[in-house]
């Protein structure tokens, strides 16, 4: 299909399309960039779709290509090709017992809500998504939309070139989410809402992120891609949380924070980049007497 020189075990068979951060056994990954063969190359994956020929782990499968990304989409575009939508509630789409739709929601090819949720108008749930039960989810919510996952290519011209997303997001029973939100889909995984937790009104959580078990969060509240918050985090209004970083259980982020980087439970934070909030308001309290002073 794609056209790449096999090198060790030709007989394994591919039983899945994974990033590496995700890849189980059976999987196909790539990976394009010296930094992170060796992790890849001893990743559970496996089958690894590379740009160099480098000597194959034992029992591994290396399918060496001159561009990785491009053969890693056109692999995604041919096991989960788009499907078109026919009506509002996709004939495919299952619903429990109990649930309510209101005016102008939409639900797309696959979708399984559980039973008596309650979901309000204008609601958009994408393909393959998964809902609990006693879920509800509030006016102009899109649940499933595309990772925000992109590479920068510079030949012929620059552009950004799209990483398609084949995962999915799961929602866990007794959520419920506010108004305006939006909760990306794994780019070959799932980002998954963890039973009990609470989402304000126009709240982000980005591809691949997993949230545990009653989290609140506030207003305005951004969460990156491939983050890991565990359970009981509370983040106030407008708190900002990179990619690739664990916020630990119990932790509370105060408004307006930025989480740069892995945090550990049980504490509170406060400022940007965020540290304990009793020190940072030290911290805040010595620079004020500084320059009182002057």
């Amino acid at each position: 299909m794609i056209a790449a020189k096999i090198i060790g075990n030709e007989k394994n068979m591919l039983c899945g399309i994974n990033e590496i951060h995700m890849v189980e056994p059976g999987d196909l990954s790539f990976v394009d960039h010296p930094k992170y063969y060796d992790k890849s190359l001893h990743s559970a994956a496996t089958i690894i779709l590379i740009n160099k020929e480098v000597e194959c782990p034992t029992g591994k499968t290396l399918l060496i290509s001159d561009d990785p990304f491009r053969d890693y989409v056109y692999l995604v575009k041919q096991f989960r090709p788009f499907e078109k939508a026919t009506q509002h509630i996709s004939p495919s789409a299952t619903i429990g017992e109990g649930t309510q739709l209101q005016p102008g929601v939409f639900v797309g090819n696959h979708v399984k809500i559980g039973k008596h949720c309650l979901i309000h108008a204008n609601v958009s749930i994408y393909d393959f998504c998964e809902i609990g039960d006693h879920v509800t989810i509030h006016s102009g919510t899109v649940i499933g939309g595309d990772a925000f996952y992109y590479k920068k290519r510079t030949s012929p011209k620059t552009f950004y070139d799209k990483m398609e997303s084949c995962g999915r997001v799961i929602i866990h029973d007794h959520v419920e989410i506010g108004a305006g939100c939006t909760i990306d889909q794994g780019v070959s995984g799932d980002t998954v809402i963890g039973w009990g937790t609470k989402i304000d009104n126009q709240v982000h959580i980005g591809h691949d992120t997993v949230v545990g078990k009653n989290c609140l969060f506030a207003a305005q509240v951004g969460i990156a891609g491939v983050t890991k918050i565990e359970d009981g985090v509370i983040l106030w209004g407008q708190v900002g949380v990179n990619k690739d970083l664990v916020i630990g259980e119990n932790a509370i982020v105060y408004a307006q924070s930025g989480v740069a980087k892995s945090i550990e439970g049980n504490k509170t934070y406060f400022g940007s980049p965020v540290q304990e909030a009793r020190e940072k308001m030290k911290e805040l309290a010595a620079v004020k007497q500084l320059v009182s002073k002057k």
